[in-house]
């Protein structure tokens, strides 16, 4: 038995065998909460105390809480961004449609450049360069 410096009984830790814990993991797998009779149960056929096990369950079902809202959250960021690519994907798609619609003759040159350069690498000139038999015609 520890005392603390005033002499009273100090509290300590109850440590767990691996065959108690796996049988809390086990119950805590089927069911979050325990009622009365369940906990005596379980507390009898593994040695324990109700308490513990009262104590133990409330222990656990934080963590799983916590671990529940962490996957969540990463969930979230992750439908975020694909909702963010999504969006960027289909603003493309409406500059891409720019392109394919025929051009206005009354454009300007700095629209046409644009449209161009974004959709041929290097290209700044309006015709493509001529191909070796053309050149020579």
């Amino acid at each position: 038995i520890l005392l603390d410096k005033d002499g009273k009984r100090k509290h300590t830790r109850p440590t767990f065998s691996g065959q108690q814990i796996f049988a809390l993991e086990k119950t805590f797998e089927q069911t979050k909460y325990l009622a009365g009779p369940e906990r005596a149960r379980l507390a009898y056929s593994l040695g324990m105390t109700e308490s513990q096990v009262k104590v133990w369950f409330q222990n656990r079902r934080t963590k799983w809480r916590k671990k529940h809202a962490a996957e969540m959250a990463t969930a979230k960021k992750k439908q975020d961004s694909e909702t963010e690519r999504l969006k960027d994907a289909s603003e493309n798609e409406e500059e891409d449609d720019d392109y394919n619609k025929p051009l206005d003759p009354n454009s300007d040159d700095e629209k046409i450049a644009q449209l161009l350069k974004k959709h041929k690498p290097g290209g700044g000139g309006l015709l493509p360069p001529p191909s070796e038999g053309e050149a020579s015609a």
